[in-house]
């Protein structure tokens, strides 16, 4: 993945930010169709061209019909990064709803990812059930806003940032300005 190699070959730290991109999504989610439905793209079109960016980044990609309120999932990756290993949430969070379309507001489908990534399912739950890191994510969502965010991924580093799924020379070019900016100050 992009990342990682980022992170081998120019000693990058990754931080994740959450972001509210669709945080008016109800309980029981919201169809894709629904979603769209004012702004006329094409769905079909749409998903073939992230898939072919998916493929292109040898990551899996599936075919979604729903989305899911993420939230707690959020509130849930800002815990695990506090964890030993809790980086690994994110990859699997990803799957769950971009590849098995899995309904990720759910408590039970969030302990099960927890549990399949190593984590504890118990100290998961109380973080869910008492909403431990709901002050972090609403700074995330603020920081977000601040920085003039409007779509995922955003990749941010120094003064400058980059959205959407880009090439890997693209990240690169934003850590080696980022770094120049660093150097400069210094």
């Amino acid at each position: 993945m992009r990342i990682e190699r980022l992170k081998a070959e120019h000693n990058v730290k990754v931080e994740w930010v959450h972001f509210p991109l669709h945080p008016d999504t109800p309980a029981e989610g919201r169809s894709l169709a629904d979603l769209f439905a004012a702004r006329n793209l094409d769905r079909k079109a749409m998903h073939a061209q992230m898939k072919a960016r998916m493929d292109a980044e040898g990551l899996p990609y599936g075919e979604r019909t729903m989305t899911y309120n993420s939230r707690l999932a959020q509130e849930l990756g800002k815990w695990a990064d506090t964890q030993p290993g809790g980086e690994a949430i994110h990859d699997a969070l990803f799957r769950a709803y971009f590849v098995a379309a899995r309904d990720i507001s759910q408590p039970a489908v969030l302990l099960d990812i927890v549990q399949h990534v190593g984590l504890s399912a118990d100290s998961a739950r109380e973080v869910l059930e008492k909403r431990t890191f709901k002050d972090a994510v609403d700074a995330d969502w603020a920081l977000s806003r601040q920085y003039g965010i409007t779509g995922v991924p955003t990749f941010v580093a120094g003064r400058a940032g980059v959205v959407g799924a880009q090439a890997y020379e693209a990240l690169e070019q934003l850590v080696r300005e980022a770094a120049t900016e660093d150097d400069a100050e210094e």
